[in-house]
Order: C-alpha cells, then sequence, then structure tokens
C-alpha cells in the first residue's frame, strides 16, 4: 500500500496544480508533497526502511513553496480560518448552511462545550446553541504546556472542572483545550449554531516544520535549519517573542513529541507519533485511561494496527484480519 500511494503522488506531481495555485479546498502540489512527507516520515513503521532524508526533502519542498504561518495560533481554528489563512495546505472545508454534518469541526466543537446547563459555560462563546459534553484532555496534555500564561497554544477551560479524571462518563472531570470555535477573528458568530463554519486542518505549514525537524534529528536533514523552523513555531506560539525558544541542545526526539502534542492536539497526529517513537502501547509511556484504568497501563502491541471492519472482509475474501482481533 505504502508503495502503491507513493508511485500515485510522484506519478500525478507534474499534473498537480502548483502548490499555493489551486483554488483553496482543492488539492495542489504542496498537499500531495506534504503527504509524501508524512508518509516517510513514518516510513519505517510502514515498511520497515527508515525514509527520513526523504521526509526532510518533501517537508522542504513545501516550506520552500511560500506558505507562512498564521499570526496568531487560535485564529487556525475559528469560522473565518478559510481567509487571509497562508498556512493551510489541504483543509476539510465546511459550511454552516452548505456542507451540514454532525461530524468534522461540528463535532469537535460542539463536544468540547457542557452539554448541561451550567454558569461555568458560554456556548455562545463558542458560537454555538449548546454542547454535547463529551471530549476533555487527560492531565498528561496539560501538563505539556509548563507555561499557560505565555504559550497561546494551551488554553485549556478549567472553570467547574477538575484536572484529574477518576470516572470517564462526568464531563466535570478534566480540563478542556479551547481550540476549536464556530466564531470568526472579529468575534462574529458563524452562519449558524449547530452546524459550524470552521475549517479543519489537514496539512498545515507548522507541521511541515515540526517533520523535517524530526527528520534532521533523526539524521535526514540540517539541524541548524531544523531549530530555526521549531523556533519559529514557538515564536508564534508565544505571540511573537522568542522567550519560548530553544537552543540547539534542546532539539530532541522527546522534545519534538512533546511539541507536536502542543501544537498539533486534536489535529489527527498523537496516535500516529506515538506509534513512531514506539511509545503508544509500551508500559514505559503512559497516560491517564490508557488501556482503560485510571493510571494508565501498557497495552498488547495488537493496538498498534486498527481491525479491519468486518463489512470489509466479508466483502473481499482476500483479506485476513490483523493479529489479535
Amino acid at each position: 500500500m505504502f508503495k502503491y500511494i507513493e508511485s500515485e503522488l510522484k506519478a500525478i506531481d507534474g499534473s498537480l496544480i502548483s502548490a499555493r495555485k489551486n483554488e483553496y479546498g482543492r488539492a495542489d502540489q504542496g498537499a500531495a508533497w506534504a503527504l509524501l512527507a508524512k508518509m516517510y516520515l513514518n516510513a519505517q513503521v510502514y515498511t520497515g526502511t527508515p525514509r527520513y532524508a526523504d521526509a526532510a526533502t518533501y517537508a522542504k519542498k513545501v516550506i520552500d513553496a511560500g506558505y507562512t504561518l498564521m499570526p496568531k495560533y487560535g485564529n487556525l481554528f475559528l469560522a473565518d480560518n478559510d481567509k487571509n489563512n497562508p498556512e493551510v495546505i489541504f483543509p476539510i472545508v465546511f459550511d454552516g448552511k452548505f456542507t451540514q454534518s454532525y461530524g468534522g469541526t461540528t463535532f469537535l466543537t460542539h463536544a468540547a462545550v457542557s452539554g448541561t446547563a451550567d454558569a461555568n459555560w458560554n456556548p455562545a462563546y463558542y458560537g454555538l446553541g449548546g454542547g454535547w459534553g463529551g471530549t476533555r484532555a487527560t492531565s498528561a496534555l496539560f501538563q505539556q504546556f509548563p507555561d499557560t500564561a505565555a504559550d497561546s497554544r494551551g488554553r485549556f477551560h478549567t472553570r467547574g472542572q477538575t484536572l484529574d479524571i477518576p470516572a470517564l462518563t462526568n464531563f466535570q472531570y478534566g480540563y478542556v483545550p479551547i481550540k476549536f470555535r464556530n466564531v470568526t477573528s472579529t468575534g462574529a458568530p458563524g452562519s449558524d449554531n449547530t452546524f459550524v463554519d470552521t475549517d479543519y486542518p489537514m496539512f498545515r505549514l507548522a507541521d511541515m516544520y515540526l517533520t523535517y525537524a524530526e527528520a534532521a534529528v533523526r539524521g535526514g536533514g540540517d539541524l541548524g535549519l531544523a531549530l530555526t523552523y521549531v523556533n519559529a513555531v514557538r515564536t508564534r506560539a508565544y505571540s511573537g517573542s522568542t522567550s519560548g525558544n530553544i537552543a540547539s541542545g534542546d532539539l530532541t526526539l522527546d522534545f519534538l513529541l512533546a511539541e507536536r502534542s502542543r501544537e498539533l492536539y486534536w489535529e489527527a497526529t498523537r496516535r500516529t507519533d506515538l506509534i513512531r517513537f514506539g511509545r503508544f502501547t509500551s508500559a514505559s509511556y503512559l497516560w491517564p485511561w490508557k488501556g482503560g484504568v485510571a493510571a494508565g497501563r501498557g497495552v498488547a502491541d495488537t493496538y498498534n494496527l486498527f481491525p479491519i471492519p468486518s463489512s470489509d472482509l466479508s466483502i473481499n475474501t482476500n483479506l485476513q484480519q490483523n493479529p489479535g482481533y
């Protein structure tokens, strides 16, 4: 599968519209390069052969195409993030009137707001008529941000919430990240208070900066350039201040795994990252409720792979279920 997707992306490269030249919401060369960079970063997991130099090459192709960081981190996840957004390489487009769905950013926004009448919550702040009360962060994510006052990415709703989660089904347990909102950068509500206007950033420049940096630390790129890219991400996170910048000695794999968590939480990268680092199932790396217990525990390596759905198995008899399921 890896070889097939790689060959297809390379085969269409010359036929795609140049990076940053296509209509918003449609894939161009930048999207293909970003996908290749992410595939190569994970190539050792998928194929057994590392491809870090290739990951760095394709991440840099994206970087050099002229994308720039959105000046304010929080504006990446607002209802008008389709406007004047130089960072997003490929979005999944949502519109409260014309692409209505209870999934996507509608889910991400509603599920992070209390579903009960509670003076601690103001659904209108999120551009919503009400919340669903479902998703929270474990204490492990909150603790990734040692300086929530300075790091603009570390914004959490804490009023009326507890840091720890002693029981999974009570929404008041666990701090809630303030990330996706159905309001514009000027504070105006989205076009609908149920269905959300906010687009989902499938690929964006900050991820490519961190992809290049990890590939470099793993031996596939220029460490000086990697440090520059990481500090660009952190300068934006610290609202233009260099106080959060790191020195070359701080640029380690452990730092980058934590930085990817801070920059990209709730953007569907964490599971893949932890598998690449060998920490998704391991007992040596725990977080609350890993393995279904409050303190966390290691689980079988089976879970590094998803099960193949029974509907697929019943249609295609050439498929065999992954081990352990």
